[in-house]
């Protein structure tokens, strides 16, 4: 890139960035005659915004939120008038690093990375910033090892606190017996969601009684997709009949899971929620009282902040969290119609 084309990209980012926040204020000023660029000037800003080129990796497309995720990356960067690539690894850490290499090829400014391991992902970070080009972390979580400026996730653990809450006024005090169906082994989100709800139980159980009482009875792996969760269900409702609460880290998990307990003819006997997502389906078995809650995850909300955060960072901004978090919410009967969309991909 050249000086000159790269000042006039600065410029230009500049322009978008103030135009952007000051929407939040009231919008952009309207300019008077003698402010307005000339038109070749405004030509020249056009043509660098849309010579940027935002490259988005995917670790997986297999699950309606993260197609939903880029679907929502994709119409924000093209929105704002600026070039988008992107990769998706089919769930494969080295097919995802060489991903990374091909988007780097092809001369992006900014890479978006929703990474597959939270260790084995970092020598595509390194390999961007070599090359020069900032890392926003989207969804999943890295080492701290990694080089990358921000990471935006919903706030999974606060999710998880609220779901948590929930569940325990839900049960009045009595004892509960819960399966849990989990993502992937090692995943550090699932960690935090899962473990967030166990501190809301917890809590709102020694508010309201004085007294700790949860038995995680068997924990299955879904690898937070549809057939994973019902697989795993299929399996621990046979050797766990008992049980009153089925857990899972995503609602697409959950979802699968409710097929198996259908078919086990348990669904008035086991109270269904998920620690994340807000998947439509869920939200429309929640509004019919047949699924207990979910966390919000809004894919949406989290893809249009990273572009914004990544036009910032192109723009030269430098003080950014190391995580940014979107807001914390407990979706359940009494609030889902303020978050269904019957529109919505995901």
């Amino acid at each position: 890139m050249s000086t000159r084309r790269g000042i006039m990209k600065l410029f230009a980012l500049l322009a978008l960035v103030a135009c952007l926040a000051a929407s939040l204020t009231g919008g952009c000023r309207k300019r008077s005659a003698e402010e307005q660029p000339s038109t070749s000037d405004a030509a020249v800003q056009k043509r660098d915004l849309e010579d940027m080129k935002i490259g988005v990796s995917m670790y997986t497309l297999g699950a309606p939120y993260f197609a939903a995720q880029l679907n929502a990356a994709k119409k924000k960067t093209e929105k704002l008038g600026m070039q988008f690539a992107y990769t998706e690894a089919q769930d494969n850490l080295v097919t995802q690093l060489a991903n990374v290499e091909d988007l780097l090829a092809q001369g992006i400014d900014l890479l978006i990375f929703n990474p597959k391991d939270p260790q084995g992902s970092i020598p595509a970070t390194k390999a961007a910033t070599e090359a020069g080009v900032p890392v926003i972390i989207m969804d999943s979580s890295i080492d701290p090892a990694a080089d990358f400026v921000t990471a935006i996730q919903s706030n999974n653990m606060a999710n998880g606190e609220l779901i948590g809450e929930w569940l325990a006024k839900q049960m009045k005090g009595e004892s509960i017996k819960m399966a849990l169906i989990s993502g992937v082994p090692g995943n550090p989100v699932g960690k935090e969601r899962r473990q967030g709800v166990f501190r809301g139980i917890i809590e709102q159980q020694l508010r309201s009684t004085g007294q700790v009482a949860f038995e995680i009875v068997a924990q299955g792996w879904g690898n937070w997709f549809h057939e994973g969760g019902l697989r795993a269900m299929e399996d621990i409702i046979v050797a766990h009949p008992d049980i009153d609460v089925m857990l899972a880290e995503n609602d697409s998990m959950a979802l699968g899971a409710m097929e198996a307990i259908k078919e086990a003819g348990k669904e008035d006997d086991i109270l269904v929620l998920a620690c994340a997502d807000g998947q439509k389906e869920a939200l429309e078995l929640i509004k019919e009282g047949k699924y207990g809650a979910t966390g919000m995850n809004n894919p949406i909300l989290i893809a249009e902040t990273a572009i914004e955060i990544g036009l910032r960072i192109l723009a030269g901004e430098t003080d950014f969290p190391k995580v940014s978090y979107t807001p914390a919410v407990c979706i359940t009967k009494e609030n889902v119609d303020k978050y269904y969309d019957p529109d919505a991909i995901f």
